[in-house]
């Protein structure tokens, strides 16, 4: 890894081989060592698709500290197994697939030339890696989604998407955890609150965990909360 300073109380570190399918196990792994290790100097460290932020307490320590800090946490993790995917939580959330909360989803069939019920199917089976979580809390950039069921982003964002609205653009995928602009193709609603500051954790999933969307009806949507 590199790093680099980011500013006057920041440094970021970079993953030499940005495409490494095991990065974001890698990135877990080492974010995981940096809060153990950094103690009251640290103030946060947030993990992305193959960097780490870490903000550090400038009245307890520098950017010379805290590199060599990190540079001997990261000779010691070199040493160290990557962990396995299957370690990470794996967190399975409920989406209703409908033209009432999807209206992307007759789009997405006929720019790939398949049935709805087919880009329903392609979205489920897959098991997603939450690579980083940004732009709201809450909003977890996930993927890597199929790639008949990839679509880029809408020409002209709506904008309103409502509340755990599911989407895709290019080849991830993401709920909107609250009502906002957004141009990611809609094809699904998921009734789940995915950011609360109140609850403890605030959000279900972290960076490095698994996702996978569960299908429900119209009736299973309301139940758990779910509004059209």
């Amino acid at each position: 890894m590199t790093i680099n300073i980011a500013s006057e109380n920041s440094v970021i570190l970079y993953l030499d081989d940005p495409t490494d399918p095991k990065n974001i196990t890698r990135l877990k792994q080492i974010n995981q060592a940096i809060q153990l290790s950094l103690g009251p100097d640290l103030t946060t460290s947030i993990p992305s698709y193959h960097s780490i932020l870490v903000t550090f307490n400038a009245l307890t320590t520098d950017h010379a500290q805290i590199i060599q800090k990190l540079n001997t946490l990261l000779n010691d993790i070199h040493h160290r197994p990557t962990p396995s995917l299957n370690n990470s939580q794996l967190v399975r959330l409920p989406v209703f697939y409908d033209a009432t909360t999807g209206p992307d989803l007759p789009l997405i069939a006929e720019h790939h030339g398949i049935a709805i019920e087919d880009v329903i199917t392609r979205h489920c089976m897959t098991i997603y890696q939450v690579y980083a979580i940004g732009f709201a809390p809450g909003f977890a950039y996930l993927g890597h989604v199929d790639e008949q069921i990839a679509m880029p982003r809408l020409t002209t964002p709506r904008a309103t998407v409502p509340q755990g609205s599911v989407g895709i653009a290019d080849r991830q995928t993401a709920i909107y955890p609250a009502s906002s602009p957004g141009g990611w193709n809609i094809i699904g609603r998921c009734p789940s609150i995915l950011f609360n500051p109140d609850a403890d954790p605030v959000m279900p999933f972290n960076v490095g965990d698994r996702v996978q969307f569960m299908p429900i009806n119209e009736q299973e949507y309301r139940y758990l909360g779910g509004e059209l």
